[in-house]
């Protein structure tokens, strides 16, 4: 179980009631859209703007207890910081999967980040395609 009071207190935020819930769904779905978060925390607090809900992901963002994870023509999903790894995106349902960052990937990445004498931070690799579930719904 995760620690949010914790988490948002090393990040130099308060654990505020609004962050604890909004930690507290994502941590349970994984990948949510604002408006899924803001459907999820109004049950809990139906006084909660949705300007509040943006607010307060925009601030965790730019902190680093979140990650935004961008879907083509879709509105991104936002994620906990967890190790790096791989999002598999739909881009037909918006449905993101993560998968494990592969050895032969992170050799690529550190032999190209050393020949062009760069210093990589952190990574976000988003492959965006069709997931099973929509290719079987076409078939």
């Amino acid at each position: 179980m995760i620690d949010y009071a914790l988490l948002l207190k090393e990040s130099g935020l308060k654990a505020t009631f609004q962050r604890m819930n909004i930690l507290e769904n994502i941590g349970v779905y994984g990948h949510m859209s604002i408006d899924a978060i803001y459907a999820e925390v109004i049950k809990t607090h139906p006084s909660l703007s949705l300007a509040t809900v943006y607010k307060n992901i925009i601030l965790m963002v730019e902190k680093g207890v979140l990650v935004e994870v961008p879907i083509t023509g879709k509105k991104s999903k936002y994620e906990l910081l967890k190790e790096d790894h791989i999002h598999l995106v739909c881009t037909e349902c918006g449905e993101v999967e993560d998968k494990p960052q592969h050895s032969a990937a992170d050799a690529l990445f550190t032999s190209m980040t050393e020949q062009e004498n760069f210093t990589l931070n952190k990574q976000q690799i988003n492959l965006y395609g069709v997931c099973i579930h929509c290719q079987e719904a076409v078939a």
